[in-house]
């Protein structure tokens, strides 16, 4: 893709086209040579990717979206008077930027919107919607991922004080070890004051967890399967679709729910010219979806350089935000 991004102002710089699928092929290759074989999230949200996940975020199954939405609808007056005044939002994997937009709407007299995400159509659209409904807002895509150092080198200097927008229980895609990872990443990059308002899912009831991954209607096998999708038609993969199938698990003692594509044939596949041999019932690892305890969610702020503010919650106790700045 190569896809200028008009700003209002500063535009972050995008990854060149040749770099985004040079990087993609390169983990998409050292992962399916892996013992287990496994693909990284983060390439899920191609456009039709991107696109899926709306659709499963509007789900019945999918319960994480409307609670979030529910939450932040009841303290929404409560978490702008906790963000303050003059604030610049940053929000990483911001998508079609509908969680924020709200917000921005909220807040008072915002000054800046990061939208940060790998998708320039997406963020392309979010971005004029947004500029429609606050016109005076300085809006600035920057194109890129989030987990890499270079895209935060593309945000603006400057003394805006800043605050990162993480819902939607991202932070659940990573092992504990590269969310403490990802925390005090996102912690060089403010000052002390500055703060995160992050979104977590918490530990629940299994079928609960399990149904929200393996939905009816089938639309998350649809965009787990669009991952081998993308890889055929951007890396000369030759994947027959209809030889895997959509798994979705809860593991108790990892306390995380587990996406895999499931081999249902003895088969060999080919991607960038590389072969590689699949044993009916082998499965890609595709995604870790943690969930976590209030007290944990705590913990892990606290360890990598944060001091717990406030924090939301349902009366179920399903879902969890908190706002915590930087010590």
């Amino acid at each position: 893709m190569n896809m200028a991004i008009p700003t209002a102002g500063r535009a972050g710089l995008p990854d060149s086209p040749s770099n985004h699928r040079l990087q993609f092929e390169r983990d998409v290759l050292a992962g399916l040579a892996a013992p287990q074989k496994t693909l990284p999230c983060k390439y899920f949200y191609d456009e039709i990717g991107s696109k899926l996940f709306e659709s499963i975020c509007e789900l019945e199954d999918y319960y994480l979206t409307r609670v979030e939405a529910d939450i932040f609808s009841c303290a929404l007056d409560e978490m702008t008077m906790v963000l303050g005044q003059g604030v610049a939002l940053v929000e990483p994997g911001a998508g079609n930027c509908e969680k924020a937009e709200p917000l921005l709407v909220a807040m008072n007299d915002p000054v800046a919107y990061y939208p940060l995400d790998i998708s320039p159509e997406i963020l392309l659209a979010a971005q004029q919607r947004i500029q429609r409904r606050l016109p005076t807002l300085d809006v600035v895509p920057v194109i890129g991922d989030f987990t890499s150092t270079t895209v935060w080198q593309q945000l603006p200097k400057s003394h805006q004080r800043k605050v990162l927008f993480f819902p939607g229980s991202t932070i659940g895609n990573f092992t504990p070890e590269q969310a403490r990872e990802l925390l005090q990443r996102f912690a060089e990059q403010l000052r002390p004051g500055e703060g995160i308002l992050l979104g977590a899912d918490l530990v629940k009831d299994s079928v609960v967890l399990e149904r929200a991954y393996h939905d009816s209607a089938h639309v998350t096998e649809a965009f787990n399967k669009n991952l081998l999708t993308r890889i055929n038609n951007e890396l000369n993969g030759n994947f027959n679709i209809d030889d895997f199938a959509h798994r979705a698990f809860y593991h108790r003692v990892r306390q995380r729910v587990e996406m895999h594509l499931v081999s249902l044939t003895d088969q060999k596949v080919e991607v960038s010219g590389q072969q590689f041999e699949f044993a009916e019932g082998e499965t890609i690892h595709t995604e870790n979806s943690h969930k976590y305890t209030l007290s944990g969610l705590r913990t892990l702020l606290h360890e990598t350089g944060f001091t717990t503010q406030k924090f939301w919650t349902d009366n179920k106790q399903h879902y969890a935000i908190y706002y915590a700045e930087v010590r």
